[in-house]
């Protein structure tokens, strides 16, 4: 299945009903009034989190969504039936955009959620509601008014809470694969990775946590380069940040300075965000090598962690104590309140 994480769509909600013109034609009523009906209301469009969704491929194939117009009103003061809401069910966590002004219109984060992107019209109004003691055979009616019309784009943000981040071939398909069911491709090569990769990584106690294996990033992705915003949109709804750093690379150093300046640039936190250091791949070299101590000492100065953990994705070497940090961070941060990051909104060349 391909991977689509964003999409603009065009929602127009339904006309609203005209109202009718009628008059009571009764037996034995010989001055019977107006009795026209007013029109129904037109249909609404609501989008609908729906937790079996991964993906926003179905809206690469459909793009314009219409609501149910309202029905005419009837003779006997009867009004129109109402047109029928268009539910349009979307993945969670997918934040929508309206395009012409770029406010957020709303972010369906919980499964059967809903939102209402489009009011249907009002109905018209019969001429039994203009009748007066000045106008009492009134022959006026209002039509339905036209429904709502909007432009939109939907961002699809992975809902993980942890997030794997790093530069290419720092070994995160890797590790999501090693600790999870998740079966990515992984090969010895850059940007192997083109989509993000969820798994559920279980706890000793049965329940679960997941995990988002990031795209690779690279210098400059804040401005769109590489992968650029596409995935790094998917960091923002994480509680913890996992960084990966390839301890085989020329210089591990700087790839850590990299990717954090590429946090920063992109700005709304997300720097801040709690995050957990390690250093990968220690089956292609050794723990006690004086360089490697060296550079874990160096990385833990520049990252201001308490600890930057040496691990093998591979051979699980150091992975149960990194896990077990990571529990311990998520714990300590469950009861604090989380609020998602402003999402990204692309400025106007």
């Amino acid at each position: 299945m391909q991977f689509i994480d964003h999409a603009e769509i065009q929602v127009q909600a339904g006309k609203g009903g005209d109202g009718m013109v009628s008059f009571r034609r009764e037996k034995y009523v010989p001055a019977g009034g107006p009795s026209g009906g007013s029109g129904g209301q037109g249909g609404d469009i609501t989008l609908k989190a729906d937790a079996n969704l991964q993906t926003l491929l179905d809206f690469q194939y459909k793009r314009i969504f219409k609501g149910e117009d309202g029905k005419r009103g009837g003779s006997s003061n009867c009004t129109g039936a109402s047109g029928k809401v268009r539910l349009i069910e979307v993945p969670c966590g997918t934040t929508v955009y309206d395009i012409e002004t770029g406010e957020i219109v709303g972010d369906l984060t919980e499964p059967g959620q809903t939102l209402r992107v489009a009011t249907g019209g009002k109905g018209g109004l019969g001429n039994a509601c203009f009748l007066t003691n000045k106008n009492r055979a009134p022959e006026e009616a209002q039509p339905g008014r036209e429904g709502e019309h909007h432009f939109l784009r939907l961002e699809l943000k992975l809902l993980a809470e942890v997030g794997i981040i790093g530069l290419p071939n720092a070994g995160k398909s890797t590790l999501i694969a090693s600790l999870s069911s998740a079966r990515p491709k992984i090969a010895d090569y850059p940007f192997t990775t083109l989509i993000p990769n969820l798994g559920v990584v279980r706890r000793p106690t049965g329940d679960g946590n997941v995990f988002a294996d990031i795209p690779g990033l690279v210098e400059g992705a804040h401005e769109g380069i590489g992968l650029g915003h596409d995935f790094l949109r998917h960091v923002e709804r994480t509680r913890v940040l996992l960084h990966l750093v390839d301890a085989t690379s020329e210089d591990p150093l700087a790839d850590y300075q990299t990717i954090q300046a590429e946090l920063e640039a992109y700005g709304r936190g997300l720097a801040k965000r709690p995050q957990i250091v390690a250093l990968n791949k220690l089956d292609a070299t050794f723990a006690d090598d004086p360089e490697m101590v060296k550079l874990t000492e160096k990385l833990r100065e520049v990252s201001q962690t308490e600890k930057v953990f040496q691990i093998s994705a591979v051979s699980r070497q150091g992975i149960d104590q990194l896990l077990h940090s990571i529990w311990d961070l998520l714990d300590r941060t469950a009861d604090e309140p989380f609020e998602p990051l402003a999402p990204y909104l692309p400025t106007e060349v």
